[in-house]
């Protein structure tokens, strides 16, 4: 600063920048709490000085004030890093109270005494940032000017002042708000990165539910019947070891495929395994196909709801009959499966029932696509399952929801 206020040269406001090529996680960034605002006070000394040489007029009403600012300065400094109490009435009334002893001081003695006026705007800077801060920290700073030019007349002086209380209030602003919104956007980070946990988890575990399921619902069915058959026909229970095998084999495959995340399903191998599955329990598989060819997308969405319906089907149903019906349109399939075993009889119902995890999950992804999913008791006996889904193939959203596999029942 000038002569007049040599002695306390004003500090830098701005924080020491990291060195080239550290990282960003190392910037140190704005002051973390109040107890950094306290060695500003050191700014006050000269009028210290004054009062304890007796250089002012009235030194005991000046320590007085320099103690009043001093308390005031800090219960401002504390409240303004607490977000709810910054924003409280009685921190409002603090800092008016701490500008009119700084307006006092400085109207009174001058000199040394208005080096308080960069701590005021400080204090305003940390507790008033919205639209109020400009018109404060601009009164300040043509205040401090004015002021100065009365005590001292000298241009530089007045100058000096007034830049220093204006960028004392506005940096300090600019670095706590981008304090906060770097602080707010790691946590949105941290938020995203374990939404992105937990969705990659339950895709991983409805992937893992639905592939292991029905496969061990195919396996245990065909062992119960090569255990049947062996006694009056080896070569066919020998048959049904050896489509276990392959059943076996095929879910590595696709167990492996599920970990990457790269699964993708078949409509035609559905129905296959379907076929063979119910004809293991000893259920008579009907399929019937009709429409023209669908896109990749929407097979696969399809095969998953077939392979869902027929492993409930034979875990459940006791069914003798499965009936898998496919018809298409140019815009538009739909998919039953209906089975005669145990379902309720047909009943007037204000919405559909869905049933387990699985039928949720294959709920929700139909839905992502476009289309809908109905489970409940069939029109005359037993259970039907019940699918819609929009045929485009440009469907992004479907291509979206098929990065997930659905979960079981």
């Amino acid at each position: 600063m000038s002569r007049q206020y040599g002695e306390n040269a004003m500090p830098s406001l701005l924080p020491k920048l990291p060195a080239r090529g550290a990282r960003a996680d190392d910037f140190p960034g704005p002051p973390a709490n109040a107890y950094t605002f306290l060695p500003w006070l050191l700014m006050g000394t000269g009028a210290v000085i004054d009062v304890a040489k007796g250089n002012v007029a009235q030194p005991v009403l000046g320590a007085l004030g320099i103690v009043a600012f001093a308390v005031l300065y800090a219960l401002v400094a504390f409240r303004a890093f607490d977000k709810q109490r910054r924003e409280e009435r009685t921190t409002l009334v603090l800092l008016g109270s701490l500008a009119a002893v700084t307006y006092a001081l400085g109207l009174g003695y001058g000199g040394n005494w208005l080096l308080f006026f960069p701590l005021l705007s400080l204090t305003c800077g940390a507790v008033l940032r919205d639209k109020r801060l400009g018109v404060v920290i601009i009164t300040l700073a043509g205040s401090v000017g004015v002021i100065s030019g009365i005590k001292t007349g000298d241009p530089w002086d007045n100058m000096t002042i007034a830049y220093g209380t204006f960028l004392s209030g506005m940096v300090i602003a600019a670095l706590l708000s981008l304090s906060e919104t770097v602080r707010e956007l790691r946590e949105t980070r941290q938020e995203l990165a374990r939404t992105a946990v937990e969705k990659e988890r339950l895709r991983f575990s409805r992937d893992l539910h639905d592939l292991l399921g029905h496969t061990l619902s195919v396996i245990v069915v065909k062992s119960e019947a090569a255990r049947r058959i062996a006694p009056r026909d080896l070569d066919a229970a020998l048959g049904q070891v050896a489509d276990i095998e392959s059943v076996g084999r095929q879910a590595l495959t696709e167990i492996r495929e599920a970990v990457t995340g790269y699964r993708e399903g078949s409509l035609a191998t559905e129905l296959d395994r379907a076929r063979s599955a119910l004809s293991a329990a000893e259920v008579e598989p009907l399929v019937r196909q009709s429409g023209p060819p669908l896109p990749a997308q929407a097979e696969a969405l399809l095969g998953w709801v077939v392979r869902e319906a027929v492993t409930n089907v034979v875990r459940h149903s006791a069914a003798t009959r499965c009936e898998i019906v496919i018809e298409g349109t140019p815009e538009r399939v739909t998919l039953t499966v209906t089975d005669n075993g145990r379902g309720a009889p047909a009943a007037p119902a204000p919405a559909p029932r869905i049933g387990g995890t699985g039928l949720k999950g294959l709920t929700e992804r139909l839905a992502a696509a476009g289309g809908s999913l109905t489970a409940g008791p069939a029109p005359r006996a037993g259970f039907q399952v019940g699918a819609e889904l929009p045929v485009d193939p440009g469907d992004t959203a479907l291509d979206a929801e098929l990065s997930t596999a659905p979960g079981r029942s």
